[in-house]
C-alpha cells in the first residue's frame, strides 16, 4: 500500500524558502566567529608578466599598520601549487603573473579598509611580457611558452602534451571521416566563437578558515562540492583530510562556478600566521576580473553532406580557452565538446578538443560546461548548411535525426529516442510553420536548435530519523546550491512516509559526519541523492509495517502512510510518533547510493526563437520563445520549470548581451551594470512544452534531469532566427545590435 499523501508532482514552494527570506539562513560571510579577521589580496594589473622584485620596505610599513596582523608574499608559504585536479596555480603569485587579478600579496587585518590602506603601501616590480590572449595565437609554434613545468605538474592528463600552451586535449571518433568527406556531395566548413560568461550568482565567493585550538582546520565555503575541498586543501597545506572539517552552509546561487577552493589556502596561511580566524570575501569587481567563468571557445566545423540532406561526416576541432591556468577545470583530461556532432546520424565522425592555456581569466565550469560552446557552433552550421541546400531547417535535422535503432555519431544506441517526438512537438507549439508576422521597418524570423544531454551519476549518502514526537529529519552532506533540491529531497521523503514535506526537517552534515559525497552539479543530485532519499525511507517503510504486524497483526500488504499516521483498512491508525516511541524513541535508517552514469539514456532538448530585428539599428528584439523537453516523471512542476526559465535566461544573456569584455587582456566590464546579464523586460513570451517518455529516467518515479541541458540550444536558435531573418550569418556571440548592424550593411555592400 502506498502513501496517500501525495507530494510528488505537485507544484510546491521551497520548503527552505523561510529561512532564507527571513535571515535564517547561514552563507560564509554570515559566519562570524570571535576575533574574526579580514583577508584582502593585492592583484597584479598585468596580464602577463615576471615580478622583479616585492619592496621590502614596503611590505613592513603595511605591517605597521594598525590593525594589521599579517601581510604575506609568496615567500612567507610553502610553494605548492594547487587545483581542482591538475594543480598548476601558485597560492600567491611567485616570479611570474599570468593573468590580470592574480593574488600576488595577502593581508588580514581588523577591517575592509584596514586591509585597502595596508594593501595600496605594498610596492611591486614587474617587469611586463607579451600576452598570449587568444586561444589560437596560444597554439602557434612561437608562441611563448606560459607553463614551461606543466609536466611536472601533478594531475596532468594522461598522455603527451600535444602542445606546450595545451593544458589537455582529447579526440572522440567513428567510422572513416575522411572517407564520409570524399563520399559527400558537398562540405561545408565555418569557423565560430564564443566569449567569457560569468555565472552571475548573487552571492561572490567567500570562505572563512580557522586553524582551532585543537590543531584542525575549521573551514565555511561557498562550494557545492565540500569532500572535493577538503582534498584540494588537503593537498594545498600538507595536513591530512582527517585534520580538515568543511561545515555546511548555504550558498547564493553557483550555476557550476562553486565547485572549488577560491580562497580557502589563503584563508588558512592567514589565520596560521595571525592565530585567528579569517574571513575572504571577493567584491563583485574581483568576481569579474577573477572569477571562474565559462570557457570561451574556437570552433572550426566540416561537415559533408549529400544533395539531399543526409550528413555522410563532421569533423570538429574545439579550442577552448582556459585563461592562465587550468585549476578550476573539473577534470584531469578534456570532457568538453564531445556532444558537439548532435544526436544525428552520421556514420563518420571525429572531434578533436584543446583545452590552452592563454593570458586571459582562469577558466572553470558553468551549467553544461563544454555544451554551450559547442552545440552553438554545431546547430549554426546545420542552419547554414540547410539554407544552401535550400532545405527547411526542421527538415533537414528530421532527415538526419537518430531514432530507435540507429546509432549516435560515436556510436552509442540510446533507447528511447525522444528527438523526433520532441522537435515535432516544439514545431508544433511555436507555431512554425505559421507565416511570420510582417512588421514596418522590421525584418521577422524563426529559428530551431535542439541538443541531447545525458542524466548524471556519482555518490551520495543519507539518513532519515523518525522520533517519538514523530518529527521526520533527513541528514544530508549535500549542500544547499539554490536550485530547489531540498525541496524535492523532502518531497520523496513524505511520499513514501506520508508526511508534508514541508514538516520534514533537514539538518546538514560536515564532512566529518559522512564518508564521502559526489556533491551538486553534472544533472546529477534528483537521481543520486533522491535515490539515496527513496530506498532509505523505503527501509523505514518496511520497519514500520514490520512492526505493525507483529504488534498489531496488521497485514503488511495493506498497511500505509498518510498525513503523519500509519494506517490500515479497518484498523484506528497510530501516529508515527507513537508507533517509533514502541520501539525505543527512535528509528532510523540511513542508505548510500552509489551509480555511475547509463550511457543508454539521453534527454532532448528541443528550442525556437522568433524574433524581430530593426533594419535601421540591428536591434534584436526576441519576441517569443518555445522550449520543449523529452522528461519521466516530474517531481515538482514549479521547480522543473524554474529550471526551464532560469535556463532560457542565462541562454538569452549567452547569445545577445553578456560579453566579459577585455582591454589588452585586463577585463573592462567590473560590475554587473556593465556585464549584462537578461533582466525580466528582456524576457519573451516563453512557451514550454513536455513530452513524457513511456520508460522515464533513473530518478525515484522515472524522473530524468532537468537542470543543464535547457541552456545549450538556446544561443543557436536565437542565431539561427537572425538567419533567417535578415541572411546574415553569425558565426561570434554574443550578437550586440552595433555586431549585428554592421553585418547587414556589410552583406548588403556585397
Amino acid at each position: 500500500m502506498t502513501s496517500s499523501y501525495e507530494t510528488i508532482g505537485r507544484p510546491v514552494g521551497r520548503a527552505e524558502g523561510p529561512a532564507k527570506v527571513t535571515g535564517k539562513a547561514i552563507f560564509p560571510a554570515d559566519v562570524n566567529l570571535p576575533g574574526i579577521l579580514v583577508g584582502k589580496c593585492l592583484r597584479s594589473p598585468f596580464p602577463y608578466a615576471k615580478i622583479v622584485s616585492i619592496d621590502a620596505d614596503s611590505v613592513a610599513n603595511a605591517r605597521r599598520v594598525p590593525g594589521v596582523h599579517a601581510v604575506l608574499t609568496s615567500d612567507d608559504i610553502p610553494s605548492h601549487l594547487v587545483g581542482r585536479m591538475l594543480r598548476d596555480m601558485p597560492i600567491l603569485a611567485r616570479d611570474v603573473v599570468r593573468f590580470a587579478g592574480q593574488k600576488v600579496v595577502a593581508v588580514a587585518a581588523e577591517d575592509d579598509d584596514i586591509a585597502e590602506v595596508a594593501l595600496n603601501l605594498i610596492q611591486i616590480e614587474y617587469d611586463e611580457l607579451e600576452p598570449i590572449l587568444d586561444p589560437n595565437d596560444s597554439l602557434k609554434p612561437d608562441a611563448p611558452i606560459l607553463h614551461p613545468d606543466f609536466m611536472d605538474y601533478l594531475g596532468i592528463p594522461d598522455g603527451d602534451q600535444v602542445h606546450p600552451n595545451s593544458a589537455g586535449h582529447a579526440s572522440w571518433s567513428n567510422g572513416d571521416v575522411e572517407q564520409g568527406f570524399a563520399e559527400a556531395d558537398l562540405v561545408f566548413e565555418h569557423t565560430f566563437k564564443t566569449n567569457h560568461q560569468h555565472q552571475a550568482y548573487i552571492e561572490p565567493h567567500a570562505s572563512v578558515v580557522y586553524l582551532d585550538n585543537s590543531g584542525r582546520v575549521q573551514t565555511w565555503v561557498n562550494s557545492k562540492m565540500p569532500f572535493q575541498v577538503r582534498q584540494q586543501l588537503s593537498e594545498g597545506i600538507d595536513m591530512p583530510t582527517d585534520q580538515i572539517r568543511v561545515n555546511a552552509t548555504t550558498i547564493g546561487g553557483d550555476f557550476g562556478g562553486k565547485g572549488g577552493f577560491m580562497d580557502t589556502h589563503l584563508g588558512f596561511w592567514l589565520s596560521k600566521a595571525t592565530g585567528r580566524p579569517v574571513r575572504m570575501t571577493m567584491t563583485y569587481i574581483e568576481e569579474l576580473m577573477a572569477g571562474n567563468p565559462r570557457h570561451p571557445a574556437v570552433m572550426t566545423f566540416k561537415t559533408g553532406v549529400m544533395k539531399d540532406g543526409s550528413i555522410t561526416a563532421r569533423q570538429a576541432h574545439l579550442v577552448y580557452d582556459s585563461g592562465g591556468y587550468a585549476a578550476f577545470k573539473p577534470a584531469r583530461g578534456v570532457t568538453y565538446g564531445y556532444r558537439c556532432l548532435g544526436p544525428y546520424k552520421i556514420p563518420n565522425a571525429h572531434i578533436d578538443s584543446d583545452v590552452v592555456y592563454t593570458n586571459q581569466v582562469p577558466c572553470g565550469s558553468m551549467r553544461a560546461p563544454g555544451d554551450p560552446q559547442s552545440i552553438f557552433a554545431a546547430e549554426a552550421q546545420i542552419d547554414l548548411i540547410a539554407r544552401e541546400l535550400k532545405m527547411d531547417p526542421v527538415q533537414f535535422r528530421l532527415k538526419n535525426l537518430v531514432q530507435d535503432g540507429d546509432a549516435s555519431p560515436l556510436g552509442h544506441y540510446w533507447k528511447d529516442i525522444m528527438g523526433v517526438k520532441t522537435l515535432d512537438a516544439a514545431v508544433g507549439e511555436a507555431e512554425y510553420n505559421q507565416p511570420k508576422p510582417q512588421i514596418a521597418g522590421k525584418l521577422t524570423g524563426r529559428g530551431v536548435a535542439l541538443c541531447e544531454r545525458h542524466v548524471g551519476a556519482g555518490s551520495s549518502t543519507v539518513k532519515i530519523t523518525i522520533d517519538a514526537e514523530g518529527l521526520v529529519t533527513l541528514y544530508t552532506a549535500l549542500p544547499d546550491t539554490g536550485s530547489g533540491f531540498y525541496t524535492v529531497l523532502r518531497q520523496i521523503l513524505g511520499q513514501e512516509l506520508g508526511v508534508a514535506y514541508d514538516q520534514i526537517k533537514l539538518e546538514n552534515w560536515s564532512t566529518d559526519d559522512v564518508a564521502f559525497e559526489t556533491g551538486v552539479g553534472g544533472s546529477r543530485v534528483t537521481h543520486v541523492a533522491g535515490q539515496a532519499v527513496f530506498r532509505a525511507a523505503q527501509e523505514l517503510r518496511r520497519q514500520l509495517i514490520a512492526m505493525s504486524a507483529d504488534m498489531f497483526g496488521w497485514p503488511e500488504d495493506e498497511t500505509g502512510f498518510s498525513q503523519g499516521e500509519v494506517i490500515s483498512p479497518g484498523k484506528t491508525p497510530m501516529s508515527l510518533g507513537a508507533l517509533v516511541t514502541l520501539a525505543g524513541g527512535l528509528m532510523e535508517a540511513d542508505h548510500t547510493y552509489d551509480s555511475e552514469r547509463d550511457e543508454d539514456i539521453t534527454v532532448f532538448c528541443v528550442q525556437i526563437a522568433e524574433v524581430e530585428v530593426d533594419i535601421e539599428t540591428g536591434q534584436v528584439l526576441l519576441t517569443k520563445f518555445t522550449s520543449a523537453h523529452d522528461v519521466g516523471a516530474i517531481l515538482n512542476p514549479l521547480g522543473h520549470q524554474g529550471q526551464i526559465d532560469g535556463a532560457v535566461m542565462q541562454g538569452i544573456g549567452y547569445a545577445l548581451t553578456e560579453d566579459l569584455q577585455y582591454d589588452e587582456g585586463h577585463v573592462t566590464t567590473l560590475s554587473m551594470g556593465e556585464y549584462k546579464i537578461p533582466s525580466m523586460p528582456d524576457m519573451p513570451e516563453l512557451r514550454t512544452v513536455l513530452v513524457a517518455s513511456e520508460s522515464g529516467g533513473p530518478s525515484p518515479y522515472g524522473g530524468k534531469a532537468i537542470g543543464e541541458q535547457g541552456i545549450s540550444s538556446v544561443a543557436p536558435a536565437i542565431i539561427n532566427a537572425i538567419l533567417d531573418a535578415t541572411g546574415v550569418s553569425i558565426s561570434e556571440i554574443p550578437v550586440s545590435s552595433e555586431k549585428l548592424f554592421r553585418a547587414m550593411r556589410e552583406t548588403s555592400e556585397t
